[in-house]
Parts: C-alpha cells; sequence; structure tokens
C-alpha cells in the first residue's frame, strides 16, 4: 500500500543575514550529537531508536488493542527504523502501510481510537504533520472534553520534529510550542533513551491525544539505561520534569536535543566554578513549572534553550509562568533565553550552523546572567 516519498524538497529561502548572530560558525550540532555518547561501555545502553521500538513492541504484546500506522512503518521498518520488526512479529493487521496522507491517516487514527483502539500513528516528519493539524487539533484534542470525560481519544502521533541537517526552511520546524498551547493535547518532547521508552509507553496507556515530539538527530545516539528502564513495566509520568544535574548558580531548562548541549555547556561552565543545574523539561504539555520554580529559588537565575523560534515559544511560556510566580522575588537577573534564529531555516550549511544553539552559545548566556563576560 505504501509509496516511497520522495527526497525532501530543498528550497533556498531569503534569509535576513543581519538578524543571524555575529559570530564565527560553530561545529554543525547535527555532527556533535552523532558523536556523542552518553553512557559508559559497561553500562546497559539503548539508542533512542532501540528505546522507541521497545516501547512499542511491549505495548503492543500488552495490550492487543494497539497498533500503528504511517508511512512506510511496516515493509521498509519505517523511514528512520524505528518500527524495524514490528511486522514481521505483529502481521500487517496491527502494522498498517498508509498512503501519502497524512490528513486522511490522521483521521483514520482518531476514529479508531474513539471507537476505543489505541493507535500510533508516525509521521515521516511533524512538518508533514501540517497536513493533518485540524484532525490532531480539533478531532483528537477536543472529542475527550467535549464529550464530557464519557469518550476518550487514547491516540499517539509520533515522529522526529525540528531541525535536523540539510533540509532547509519546511522541513526544519519545531512544533513543541505550536501543539504546547492547545487544551486537550499532551504534548512530549523526550531526550535520552530511558525517556523514550519510559514516555512513550505512558503516552500509549493515556487516555488522552498525545504528540510525541521525536528528533531525527537523537535517533543513533546511545544512552544509559537503568535496571528499572529495561523492565517491561517501566513507566514515566506524563507532566513531570527531571533535574539532569544539579547545581546552585545557575538553571538552565532545556528539551529535547537541546539537553545534550546544555549540558556539555554546564560541563565547560564547571571548569570555571559556575555550577549549572540543567532540567530535562521532557513533558511540554502539561508543564512541570513546580520544579523549575524551585531550582530558580535556589540558583536564582534562569536560562531557557530551545531550538525553536523565539517569539511565542517554550521559552517565552515558562518565562512568563516565572515572573507570575513567587520564584520572581528570587531572581537576581533578567531571565535569559537561548532560541533558534528568528528565521526559516537556511539550507546553507554555513547559515544553518549559525541558526539554532550551540554549546558555546548557551556558556556565553550563562555567563551573562552572572555578570561574567570573560
Amino acid at each position: 500500500m505504501s509509496a516511497a516519498r520522495s527526497a525532501f524538497s530543498r528550497f533556498a529561502p531569503a534569509l535576513n543575514a543581519s538578524r543571524l548572530r555575529a559570530r564565527a560558525p560553530a561545529a554543525r550540532m547535527p555532527i556533535l550529537l552523532q558523536q556523542r555518547r552518553w553512557a559508559s561501555n559497561d553500562q546497559n545502553t539503548m539508542t533512542v531508536r532501540e528505546a522507541l521500538n521497545a516501547a512499542m513492541e511491549e505495548e503492543m504484546l500488552r495490550d492487543e488493542t494497539v497498533f500503528i500506522m504511517g508511512e512506510e512503518v511496516a515493509r521498509y521498518n519505517g523511514a528512520y527504523k524505528v518500527t524495524k520488526g514490528l511486522l514481521d512479529k505483529f502481521g500487517e493487521k496491527r502494522v498498517i502501510d498508509t498512503p501519502i496522507t497524512e490528513m486522511g491517516f490522521a483521521g483514520l487514527a482518531v476514529g479508531a481510537a474513539l471507537a476505543g483502539l489505541r493507535p500510533i500513528c508516525e509521521f515521516m516528519t511533524f512538518n508533514f504533520a501540517m497536513q493533518a493539524i485540524d484532525q490532531i487539533v480539533n478531532s483528537g484534542g477536543k472529542t475527550y472534553y467535549m464529550s464530557g470525560g464519557n469518550v476518550p481519544c487514547p491516540v499517539v502521533f509520533r515522529g522526529p520534529n525540528g531541525a535536523a541537517s540539510g533540509v532547509a526552511a519546511q522541513h526544519s520546524q519545531d512544533y513543541a510550542a505550536w501543539y504546547g498551547s492547545v487544551p486537550g493535547l499532551k504534548v512530549v518532547s523526550p531526550w535520552s533513551a530511558e525517556d523514550c521508552k519510559g514516555l512513550l509507553k505512558a503516552a500509549i496507556r493515556d487516555p488522552n491525544p498525545v504528540v510525541f515530539l521525536e528528533n531525527e538527530m537523537l535517533y543513533g545516539v546511545s544512552f544509559p539505561m537503568s535496571q528499572e528502564a529495561m523492565s517491561e513495566d517501566f513507566l514515566l509520568p506524563i507532566g513531570k520534569c527531571k533535574v539532569e544535574r544539579e547545581g546552585s548558580d545557575v538553571t538552565i531548562v532545556a528539551h529535547s536535543k537541546m539537553v545534550s548541549h546544555s549540558l556539555e555547556a554546564a560541563e565547560e561552565l564547571a571548569k570555571e566554578g559556575i555550577k549549572a543545574e540543567v532540567i530535562n523539561l521532557r513533558s511540554i504539555r502539561p508543564l512541570d513549572i513546580e520544579t523549575i520554580i524551585k531550582s530558580v529559588k535556589k540558583t536564582n537565575r534562569l536560562l531557557i534553550v530551545e531550538g525553536g523560534f523565539p517569539a511565542f515559544g517554550v521559552g517565552s511560556e515558562i518565562c512568563a509562568q516565572i515572573v507570575e510566580s513567587e520564584a520572581f522575588n528570587y531572581l537576581d537577573a533578567p531571565v535569559e533565553r537561548v532560541t533558534g534564529a528568528d528565521v526559516p531555516t537556511p539550507y546553507a550549511a554555513n547559515l544553518e550552523a549559525l541558526s539554532f544553539p550551540d554549546t558555546p552559545l548557551i556558556v556565553k548566556v550563562a555567563k551573562r546572567a552572572l555578570y561574567r563576560t570573560n
């Protein structure tokens, strides 16, 4: 049934160079993330791809109402091989290749969820999910509420989100803030393999529609897995973030692959005696603002890092909630943000490198929050 999607179109966007940061291009972020391992050789490890695959397999074994559908998910094992082997294990009635019609198969997934099944709807990229946004936001996101809680909609919309490498303006967008603004949806943005396994299993079991935002450049990255995370019973609560590194001088909040850069920045800051606390959001909606408030009360400074556009973003919302909370009285400096550039993502490699946060920029802004310039 499925047809191969043509390669991503590569458009040359008009770019206002004056809006880019005046600094030399850093090493390209995707290369950095491909090289970095967050686990030592003597630990249990999984790549993000393996963790997502394990989560779906375990939930499909546990509950026969769970199935997956999307472009190339069956015979081709998924565009990014996340569904590898599932067709052989569960058959074509539960691992379903769809035509190239996001609005159509997203609508089928919502309908199946309203009828009592638990579909996992894979988008080849969330940029293509723009074609299905009415099904996600209106049919999926509103029905549980409009029915007075009588008709749950347990569907998971998952796939790669945000910037990759060399895919230009139309395929590099971060939709965390888009979907995070919609009541009725839960929105997850995992970083590590443990995040992906525990949160995807929780999303599949949730009675609400969940938008599960993965990142293409993290699929092949290895992470440590605790014994608990290796268990088939491992779940992580949606709506709770995780303190990845404790500190007392500045709080750095990030999600998805920006957690990698934030932890690297914390290592660099530590060389100068600066103790940065790094918080992995995990969940965009609901947002665990309580953990962030607690950290800000300790460090008195806040830096938010995201790959999305600066205007009306996740960082903007966190900043607003902090200013409206008791944490405002604990701030010793203005809240800082590090975001993607406020331009359509360029295709040219040197301009693309300037368009997204990197470790040196996070270090620079963290030091600015501490009124340190060197």
